[in-house]
C-alpha cells in the first residue's frame, strides 16, 4: 500500500483478531476493511451498497488489495463485522486518529451520547444502542466511541472512553450526565482538566450555584478579587445572541457549597446566560458550570461553546451525511463497528481541504473521481 493513509490503515488495523475459523478466510480481513471505508466514503451506508460498489471498483482496488477471491459479499461483510470484536476495532481506529493526526495540547475534547435509533430490533427484543463519542473541536475529528451497555447509562461508558484517550493537557467537555465526581477526577488523574455543565441531577451543586451567582450579581461583593466576566455578540439573519460568563474562584465557597470538596482539583464556578433575540422575540437561558480551570472567563466561554461543536462537527453529520439514524444494521456488533467505519470516512473527508462543497458533494466527488478518492484517502 504506497499511499500514506492507505500504509497507516494497515498498520493500525492488521493486528486485529480475524473473528473467522480458518476454512472460511475467502478473503483478507484487511481487504474487507478498506473495501467498507472506500464503499462508505463514496456513498455506500450499508453492507449490500458496500459489495456493490467493490463489485464496480475492483480494477481500481487492486491497485491496493490483493483480493484472492474477488469481492465479499454482503452477507460477508455483515457477519465479519458483526463478530469483529468492537472494542479491538475501536482501539484499533483510535491509534489511527493519533498516526494521522496529532490532537494538541489545550484543545477541548467534547465527550457527548448519541443514540443509534435504527439498530433497534424489536422482533429480536433489543433496543437501539447508545454511544457515547469523543470529539476534537480544534481537529474536527472523531477521536473514539464507547458504547452504553445494556440497562446502563453514560456513567458507566464514560470512564472506559476515557481510559482509551489521551487527554493530557486538554480540556474535557460534558453534559450533565457526565458530571460526577469520579469521572472528574479520573479525567485530572489523567492530567486533563474538565468542564462540566450542572443541572438538577446534581440538585444540591445546582441550587447552591443557583442562589450564590444569584447573590452575586445583585450585590457584586467587592472583596472578591478572583472573579472574571466576559461577554460575546452575534449578529446573523435578523437574530442576536449575547452572551455573558461570570466565573468565581471555587476556593472561597468551599463551606457554603455542599460537597465541593469531593470534586477533585475544582478551580471555577461558571454562570453562562445566554440571550437570543428574534424581532421582537427574546428568550434567555441561565447554565452552571464546574472546572478545573482558573476563573478565566473568555476560555471557559469558549470552552463551552467549543463543546456544541460535536452536534453540528459529528452527530449532525452522521446523521444527514451518512443517515446513521436510518441504518438498519443490528447484527451483534455490527452496528458499533459499521459506526467506527462512518467516523473514518467523516475524518478523512473533513481533513480533505481542496474540494469545495460539504461532506455529502464530496462522497459524491470521491465516487465520481477515482483521483479525488485517492487525495481523500491521502489526508
Amino acid at each position: 500500500m504506497a499511499e500514506k493513509p492507505l500504509r497507516s490503515i494497515e498498520d493500525n488495523f492488521s493486528g486485529l483478531e480475524d473473528p473467522r475459523i480458518e476454512r472460511n478466510k475467502l478473503h483478507k480481513l484487511l481487504d474487507i476493511i478498506v473495501i467498507a471505508i472506500c464503499g462508505m466514503i463514496c456513498g455506500a451506508d450499508n453492507w449490500v451498497d458496500i459489495e456493490m460498489f467493490g463489485i464496480k471498483k475492483i480494477e481500481w482496488l487492486r491497485q491496493f488489495l490483493e483480493l484472492p477471491n474477488g469481492i465479499p459479499s454482503h452477507d460477508t461483510f455483515g457477519r465479519v463485522f458483526g463478530r469483529l470484536k468492537a472494542d479491538q476495532f475501536q482501539r484499533s481506529f483510535y491509534e489511527w486518529v493519533k498516526a494521522v493526526q496529532e490532537v494538541t495540547k489545550g484543545q477541548v475534547i467534547a465527550l457527548d451520547g448519541k443514540q443509534l435509533r435504527g439498530s433497534m430490533d424489536t422482533y429480536a427484543g433489543k433496543g437501539a444502542i447508545y454511544m457515547v463519542n469523543a470529539w476534537a473541536s480544534s481537529n474536527q475529528m472523531a477521536l473514539g466511541q464507547q458504547k452504553v451497555e445494556d440497562k446502563s447509562n453514560e456513567i458507566t461508558a464514560i470512564p472506559k472512553l476515557l481510559e482509551m484517550l489521551e487527554i493530557s493537557g486538554c480540556i474535557i467537555t460534558m453534559d450533565a450526565i457526565g458530571c460526577q465526581t469520579e469521572i472528574a477526577s479520573q479525567i485530572v488523574d489523567q492530567h486533563g482538566d474538565y468542564v462540566l455543565a450542572v443541572k438538577e441531577n446534581q440538585a444540591n451543586l445546582y441550587e447552591d450555584l443557583a442562589a450564590l451567582f444569584g447573590l452575586y450579581l445583585k450585590e457584586r461583593d467587592p472583596h472578591l478579587d478572583q472573579d472574571d466576566y466576559y461577554k460575546t455578540v452575534d449578529k446573523d439573519h435578523g437574530r442576536i445572541e449575547i452572551r455573558q460568563c461570570w466565573t468565581l474562584a471555587a476556593n472561597p465557597f468551599e463551606r457554603s457549597i455542599r460537597h465541593l470538596e469531593e470534586w477533585k482539583q475544582i478551580r471555577s464556578l461558571v454562570l453562562i446566560t445566554s440571550e437570543r433575540r428574534i424581532g421582537q422575540v427574546t428568550s434567555t437561558q441561565d447554565r452552571y458550570f464546574i472546572s478545573s480551570l482558573p476563573p478565566n472567563a473568555a476560555k471557559l466561554l469558549a470552552a463551552v461553546r467549543s463543546h456544541w461543536g460535536i452536534e453540528n462537527g459529528l452527530h449532525w453529520q452522521l446523521d444527514i451525511v451518512f443517515d446513521e439514524d436510518h441504518s438498519r444494521v443490528r447484527k451483534d456488533n455490527a452496528p458499533q463497528n459499521l459506526a467506527v467505519i462512518r467516523q473514518i470516512a467523516l475524518n478523512l473527508l473533513k481533513n480533505e481541504k481542496n474540494a469545495r462543497g460539504g461532506l455529502q458533494a464530496k462522497r459524491l466527488q470521491a465516487a465520481w473521481d477515482e483521483n479525488y478518492l485517492l487525495k481523500v484517502l491521502s489526508v
